[in-house]
């Protein structure tokens, strides 16, 4: 019987055990467990020394340049003493693994352990901290530019609403909303003069779901899958809509806020042009997600992904441009 073709599997962290011990001289007891399936895999992998994190790439999502430059990146921030969760060499002197999956080939990356725990409400000095560090990570990023995707207008809005029309009528009423929102959003990211914003490499996805907190003063940002060439204000909208989402009390965000500005403004300035684009660079990247998330619907999004997910979702990124003093409104006539 031939073998069945399948479009996306789990590898067996038994499995990976035996290839780590082969590739980086673990010893005999060492173990890989799973720890999340998504748009890639991750494992816990404990050695008697110390844990590790080993991400698997899901099948044709990134390229081996791709993550190359991922892993360029990274090794960058690491020798500027960033803290961030950083590749590991292994005795072959390289940083990809490739696994020959049922489905095809895959690329896996081993990286360190970031110590502490994920911290969804988080005090007001974490916040001045975490500026800070993002502050410095974009300070070795700017003007700093990767062999991958540019975030602008069309990669984050446009390509993410054809997406979304896989799965939803244009006539839907969200989508109708995200319709004029991408005519909005590329209206306001073309009004500023380029010169006035700063550019380099982004994170993208800088939440307190990709950053460990060991104490109000240290912390590690990882899983920097979605990297690459943009506007640095980016990661600032993306981090300020996500706490306000997480934050029920708008008085304490505020507050909360400002310390982040604060924190970051210790170590570099953020112009008033980058200021008064972050409400629709924050809806942006929102939109960016539901593309991804209406792309991964076989390996990842359809557990959630449905009308009813799209009217929460599109109604939390209403509800930040409301709080920040902005409607956008849908001509509903034929």
């Amino acid at each position: 019987m031939n073998n069945i073709p399948v479009t996306d599997s789990t590898i067996s962290g038994d499995y990976l055990s035996v290839l780590l011990r082969e590739h980086y001289g673990f010893s005999s007891n060492t173990k890989c467990n799973i720890f999340r399936t998504g748009i890639n895999h991750s494992y816990i992998v404990t050695t008697p020394e110390q844990k590790y994190v080993l991400r698997i790439y899901s099948f044709q999502w990134r390229t081996a340049l791709e993550i190359s430059e991922e892993i360029r990146l990274l090794n960058q921030l690491k020798e500027h003493n960033i803290s961030v969760s950083y590749p590991i060499l292994n005795l072959h002197n390289e940083y990809i693994l490739e696994l020959q999956a049922p489905e095809g080939l895959r690329y896996g990356v081993l990286f360190s352990f970031a110590e502490g725990r994920k911290v969804r409400e988080f005090s007001v000095d974490t916040g001045y901290n975490i500026g800070k560090l993002m502050a410095q990570l974009h300070q070795v990023t700017q003007n700093l530019s990767l062999q991958r995707i540019t975030y602008n207008a069309d990669s984050l809005v446009l390509l993410a609403y054809d997406h979304a029309k896989v799965h939803f009528s244009e006539t839907n009423e969200e989508m109708q909303f995200i319709n004029q929102a991408v005519k909005v959003i590329e209206k306001e990211f073309s009004i500023l003069k380029p010169e006035t914003l700063r550019k380099g490499v982004v994170h993208l996805d800088i939440w307190y779901d990709n950053m460990h907190i060991k104490n109000e003063s240290e912390m590690t940002i990882f899983d920097f899958d979605f990297c690459g060439n943009g506007w640095l204000l980016h990661d600032i909208a993306y981090f300020i809509m996500q706490m306000y989402h997480h934050e029920a009390d708008k008085k304490l965000y505020n507050t909360k806020k400002a310390a982040f500005f604060s924190g970051y403004e210790s170590i570099t300035s953020i112009s008033e042009e980058e200021k008064k684009l972050l409400p629709f660079s924050g809806l942006s990247i929102w939109i960016f997600y539901l593309g991804v998330q209406s792309q991964r619907f076989d390996n990842w999004s359809n557990l959630f992904l449905s009308e009813n997910f799209l009217k929460r979702f599109m109604g939390m990124a209403k509800d930040w441009l409301k709080f920040n003093g902005i409607e956008i409104k849908v001509d509903n006539k034929k």
